[in-house]
C-alpha cells in the first residue's frame, strides 16, 4: 500500500452509543472537522472506524480520536475542544519527522485553574520565559503570546519570583481616530489596556486584581511612563510592540533591571503607526538576533488557539500579502 493511500482501523472502546454520538458530534461535525484538519477520511460504523490518507497523517488522527473519545467519559464535546485537543496533540509534530528537541510539559498553576501550552511553539515559548531574562513572541493574533507571558508573570509572582508585574503597551489607535478621551490620564489609557486586565482578571480573579493595582504591585501603564525608570525584580510584558518606534522600544528594554524578566509580543503584520514610522519590533529583530541571552519565539497560523476560522482567516491574508508582493 503506497503512503499516500494508509487505512489504519480504529475501534473506541467502551462502545456505549452516547459517548459515540458526543465524539462524532452532530451530523459528524468533528469527524470532518479533524478530516479538514489532517486531510484524511474517516469512515465509521458504530464504534468502529477506518482513516485513510498519508501515513503519518493517519496516525496523528487516530491518536486524537483517541484522546477525544477519554474526553468524552467526563464532558460534552464541542467543536472548540476538538480544536484545541489538535493543538496539544502537536500533530504538525507527528506528521513531521521526529525532532530532536524535546521538553517536559510545563504547566502553569494559577487561581482559576491550570494553563498550559498548546502545541511545540507554545511549550517552547513558557520554557525560553523561565530561562531567559528577555524575551521576543512574535506572530499573528490568537497564538497566545500575551495570554501566556501574563500567566508566566502571574505564577513569578505568586511563587515571590518577582515583586511586582508591569504590564505595557503602547498607546496607538488602531487605524480609528478616537478624537479627544475625558478622565484622568489612567482612565485616557485603560481602552488600550484593556486585553492586558481581562488575562489578569481571567487568572486571579477581579477583587484581587484590584487590590494588587491599588498597592502598586500590579502596574499598568502606557509605554511613554517608562522613561527614566529602572524595573528591579520585576516581571515586565510589552503587549503590541509592533506599535512601537524604534527609539521607545530601546527605552523600553534598557529599563530593565537585576531580577527582572522582560516579555516583547507583537504581531508584524498588524502595523498601526503611521506611514512615516518604521516598526521598532521589525527593527530590534534585526539588531538583537544575535545577542546571547535573548530568546525568540515566531508563531505562525499553525499555533492559533481561537476559533478555527480565525486560522483560516490569518492564513488568507498571508496567502493574499505573498500574491501581491510577487
Amino acid at each position: 500500500m503506497s503512503e499516500s493511500c494508509f487505512s489504519q482501523e480504529l475501534t473506541l472502546l467502551p462502545a456505549d452509543n452516547q459517548r459515540l454520538s458526543d465524539f462524532c458530534g452532530q451530523f459528524d461535525n468533528h469527524l470532518r472537522q479533524i478530516e479538514q484538519r489532517l486531510h484524511v477520511e474517516i469512515l465509521n460504523r458504530g464504534n468502529s472506524f477506518k482513516v485513510t490518507g498519508v501515513k503519518q497523517a493517519v496516525i496523528a488522527a487516530c491518536t486524537v480520536m483517541k484522546k477525544i473519545y477519554e474526553m468524552s467519559a467526563d464532558e460534552e464535546i464541542t467543536p472548540e475542544q476538538v480544536h484545541l485537543s489538535m493543538q496539544d496533540a502537536n500533530i504538525e509534530q507527528l506528521i513531521a519527522e521526529p525532532k530532536q528537541e524535546s521538553f517536559k510539559l510545563l504547566h502553569i498553576k494559577t487561581r482559576r485553574g491550570v494553563i498550559k501550552g498548546r502545541g511545540e511553539n507554545q511549550q517552547k515559548y513558557l520554557h525560553k520565559i523561565l530561562t531567559h531574562d528577555i524575551n521576543f513572541g512574535v506572530g499573528p493574533a490568537g497564538t497566545g503570546k500575551t495570554y501566556l507571558a501574563v500567566a508566566c508573570a502571574v505564577e513569578a509572582l505568586q511563587s515571590e519570583q518577582v515583586r511586582r508585574i508591569v504590564l505595557v503597551r503602547p498607546a496607538v489607535e488602531a487605524g480609528e481616530k478616537l478624537g479627544f478621551l475625558p478622565g484622568d490620564m489612567a482612565q485616557k489609557v485603560d481602552p488600550y489596556l484593556r486585553p492586558l486586565y481581562d488575562a489578569l482578571y481571567e487568572m486571579l480573579g477581579f477583587e484581587k486584581v484590584e487590590k494588587l493595582i491599588e498597592r502598586n504591585i500590579i502596574e499598568v501603564a502606557p509605554l511613554a511612563f517608562m522613561r527614566g525608570r529602572t524595573l528591579n525584580d520585576s516581571f515586565i510584558i510589552l503587549d503590541e510592540a509592533q506599535n512601537t518606534t524604534t527609539e521607545q522600544i530601546k527605552m523600553f528594554l534598557t529599563r530593565i533591571g537585576f531580577g527582572s524578566t522582560a516579555v516583547v509580543t507583537g504581531d508584524i503584520t498588524q502595523i498601526d503607526l503611521p506611514n512615516e514610522r518604521s516598526s521598532g519590533l521589525i527593527h530590534v529583530l534585526k539588531v538583537l538576533k544575535d545577542v546571547e541571552g535573548i530568546s525568540f519565539t515566531f508563531f505562525d497560523t499553525k499555533d492559533v488557539v481561537r476559533h478555527p476560522l480565525v486560522q483560516r482567516i490569518v492564513s488568507a491574508y498571508e496567502r493574499y500579502e505573498q500574491e501581491q508582493s510577487s
